[in-house]
């Protein structure tokens, strides 16, 4: 089954997406700029957010990871020192049939700096601001007011999505990011973070903060923009993802797709997991296949492997009626494996190239 988007922003209209399904050269977001990244926590998405920025890497695009909840997640996963507030090259994609690589450039995004810049571009207040930020006055300004805050993170990735350079272009360069993604809060705070007009409606009416809430908000509503949620395969974290996607509908917020991480691999039937289930696994085929692999068998070591293949059918039934629940969901869909050594670059690497091969970048 493959995907495809009638035009940008679109819902393709297959909900799947499947690892194969479509030539690599195809991609279900091809108008897309900026890929806004969430999940629940502990689902992986700041990882399918390094690498989602990989895949479209790869296609010789240049590309602006941020994060915005002062973690310094991405300079763990990339393994470089901790970032400042002003992008870094990070990675390069894998060379692929589009010629040369492009590259990754991160942004750590916290609204501290993003006040103080705020205020050096519309009030000129350069050293005086760095005076109230000695004096505490920028991080009581963030922390009592949240909507102002999340206008100036999302202001900062507004700024790059316009006019983002690389760093080391001149200001008349006007280089612009191919894609961004953003590496976003979790399921149950994006809608009231991307909907920063509706945090601001009982802060600000008018002013410069209002005027940038509004045009921050042109381009997360536009068909420039797809929100993708994270999940896996367990009843909360796919209960709060389909209540994501009910946020994000009613506050208009451009859905894109459902990546289910950490998906275990299918190497039984499902006619031996109903056999594993159901007790009825053939005892004696498997004592004879471990006495020809040189193990010695005894009744605790295969009542043992009894008990493992039963809860590992268990789970996997759970997991496939979660699976179902999620294409209910009615969005595109793509899944990332579990990764037997962790993740690390070479980790990254893969995932970003299955998010490729499954149309996704």
């Amino acid at each position: 089954m493959t995907c495809r988007v009638a035009s940008a922003g679109s819902v393709p209209s297959s909900p799947t997406a499947r690892l194969g399904s479509r030539p690599v050269s195809t991609t279900d977001w091809p108008k897309v700029q900026l890929h806004v990244v969430t999940g629940k926590g502990g689902t992986g998405k700041s990882t399918v957010a390094a690498a989602l920025a990989l895949a479209l890497a790869s296609r010789g695009k240049s590309v602006l990871l941020c994060e915005v909840e002062g973690r310094q997640g991405i300079a763990q996963m990339f393994d470089v020192s901790p970032l400042p507030y002003e992008e870094r090259r990070i990675a390069s994609g894998l060379p692929g049939s589009e010629g040369s690589a492009g590259e990754v450039y991160a942004l750590h995004i916290d609204a501290e700096s993003a006040l103080l810049e705020y205020l050096a571009m519309y009030y000129k207040l350069g050293r005086a601001g760095r005076a109230l930020d000695r004096f505490g006055v920028i991080d009581f300004a963030t922390t009592v007011a949240p909507g102002v805050r999340d206008v100036l993170l999302t202001g900062k990735v507004f700024e790059a999505a316009k006019d983002g350079r690389k760093k080391g272009t001149s200001s008349k360069a006007g280089q612009q990011y191919d894609a961004i993604v953003l590496d976003a809060p979790p399921t149950g705070r994006i809608a009231q973070f991307l909907n920063v007009n509706g945090e601001l409606a009982g802060l600000a009416k008018a002013g410069p903060i209002k005027k940038q809430a509004d045009t921050v908000m042109t381009l997360f509503r536009s068909p420039r923009t797809a929100i993708h949620l994270v999940t896996v395969l367990e009843e909360m974290p796919v209960q709060e993802t389909a209540d994501g996607v009910g946020e994000l509908h009613q506050a208009k917020l451009p859905v894109g797709g459902v990546i289910v991480n950490l998906v275990r691999p299918r190497d039984l039937s499902a006619e031996q997991l109903d056999a594993a289930r159901n007790g009825t696994l053939d005892r004696d085929g498997i004592e004879a296949d471990l006495r020809s692999a040189g193990v010695e068998v005894d009744k605790v070591l295969v009542d043992g492997l009894l008990t493992e293949a039963h809860d590992h059918a268990e789970r996997r039934a759970l997991e496939e009626s979660q699976r179902a629940l999620v294409h209910e969901i009615g969005v595109p869909i793509y899944e990332l494996p579990r990764l037997p050594s962790g993740v690390d670059m070479g980790g990254l690497y893969q995932l970003a190239a299955t998010l490729r091969e499954q149309g996704m970048a």
